[in-house]
Parts: structure tokens; C-alpha cells; sequence
């Protein structure tokens, strides 16, 4: 088993919830959770938070994590990950959203799986949802695949038209060959990644696959303040233990 490098980005200045990464989810930061839970990964043999800002440092800091400091003028989380990636020798990357508190090691573990096939450059993840009070919502990224598990499309829009029973809601986390990751950068601009303000669509539009691995356990990423309770209230319950 070829083991992988775990990378999360932690921006502080996000949108819709500025400091969201340092938001105390029953008395930790939420930088802490996510950092917590992808160390128990086994096939991680490394876990950097990789971040601009020094009030994300200092706390990252505090709770022993592995930091460093990265570039202030990154466009996106991808970027920082790369920047991290040129200074490892790891073949494979993972890229952990720091605002995805309710990840498992299991789930990064089955990426790092995927990745083991020489022709996977990159994969990620997705559950079934049948939750449709969040299919039109834009927060909600959705996917769908071919039949050999590809993704064909993400987006913020509900896709596909008229689902029935469930859909595929994706998760942001994402697992490169190293190589393919720092090429990324030099890929042609990508008319609908910019559209949907999802830059994995960059990938599908030059022409590459991305690999879609199906977990059990479903998610609740933090867009906004209000996320927070019913982030606490899944921990408290175990629903995705």
C-alpha cells in the first residue's frame, strides 16, 4: 500500500463565514476537529494544516498540530495544497476541506485506496442523500457519474433533473497522484468551473477523470454560522460514527 500525505487548506477569510475554521464546535475549533479525525486515517503518513494566516497558525499550534505557512496569494485551496505537495516526497495528496468537521479516517483511507490504480489520477468523495430539502440548495454541491464511477458533472444547481430516491451529494475532499496535482496549475481555464465557482470542474473540462468513491457515511460541511448547532447535534447523536 502506497501511503499518502494529508494537506488541509485553512483559509480565514472565507465569504459567507468569515474565521469559520477557528468556529468553537463544543469547545474546539473546527480546524482541530478536522485535524483530529484525519489523523486516524491509516494510510495518511503525514497531516499538515497548510495556512496564510497567523491566527489559524498560532491555534493550530496550541493544539499540537503539524503547520505550516503558506503563500498569501493562492487562488484557491488546490494552489495551497500544491505549494505543500513541491516540498513532500508523498505520491499521493489528500486535500481535507478544513470546514468538513464530520470526516472520517475511513473515508480518507478509501481515497487513498482508489488512488492505488495507476490510471486513478484523481478521486473523491460523494454519498446518496435523500435528504431533497437540500437539493436546490446551492450549498449543496451535487454530482453524477458514468457507469465506471467517473464524475461527468458537479453543480450547484439539482442534478440530476427530476431524481428520485436520492443523489449523489459531493464532498470536498479530493485525493491527487502528486504529479497530476502540481500540473494542475498549468491547465486551461475552465469557463464552467468559474460558472458554478467549482474549480474541480477545471479537471472534467480539460479532458481528465475524476474518480467518484461512494461512502456510507454522509457529511455536513459549515457554509454559514447556523451550520454550527446541527454540526454539534450530529456529534452528540454519533450519526456518523
Amino acid at each position: 500500500m502506497i501511503k499518502a500525505a494529508g494537506i488541509i487548506p485553512a483559509r480565514y477569510r472565507a465569504t459567507r463565514f468569515p474565521g469559520k475554521l477557528l468556529a468553537v464546535i463544543l469547545g474546539k475549533p473546527m480546524i482541530q476537529w478536522v485535524y483530529e479525525k484525519a489523523t486516524t486515517a491509516k494510510f495518511l503518513e503525514s497531516v499538515v494544516i497548510a495556512t496564510d494566516d497567523e491566527r489559524i497558525y498560532k491555534a493550530a499550534q496550541q493544539f499540537g498540530a503539524n503547520v505550516e505557512m503558506t503563500s498569501p496569494h493562492h487562488n484557491s485551496g488546490t494552489e495551497r495544497v500544491a505549494e505543500i505537495a513541491e516540498m513532500i516526497q508523498s505520491p499521493i495528496v489528500i486535500n481535507i476541506q478544513g470546514d468538513e468537521p464530520l470526516i472520517r479516517g475511513d473515508m480518507i483511507d478509501s481515497l487513498v485506496e482508489a488512488l492505488q490504480d495507476e490510471s486513478t489520477l484523481m478521486a473523491t468523495l460523494a454519498f446518496r442523500s435523500e435528504d431533497f430539502s437540500r437539493f436546490k440548495n446551492e450549498g449543496t454541491v451535487k454530482v453524477v457519474v458514468d457507469h465506471t464511477g467517473s464524475a461527468l458533472y458537479f453543480s450547484r444547481a439539482p442534478i440530476p433533473f427530476n431524481a428520485s430516491g436520492y443523489f449523489l451529494n459531493h464532498i470536498g475532499i479530493y485525493g491527487y497522484k502528486r504529479d497530476f496535482l502540481l500540473n494542475m496549475k498549468s491547465l486551461s481555464r475552465s469557463q464552467l468551473g468559474e460558472t458554478e465557482k467549482l474549480e474541480q470542474l477545471k479537471v472534467i473540462e480539460n479532458g481528465y477523470k475524476i474518480k467518484v468513491i461512494e461512502t456510507s457515511h454522509p457529511t455536513l460541511g459549515v457554509d454559514y454560522p447556523e451550520d454550527i448547532p446541527r454540526i454539534e447535534e450530529w456529534i452528540k447523536s454519533g450519526e456518523n460514527e
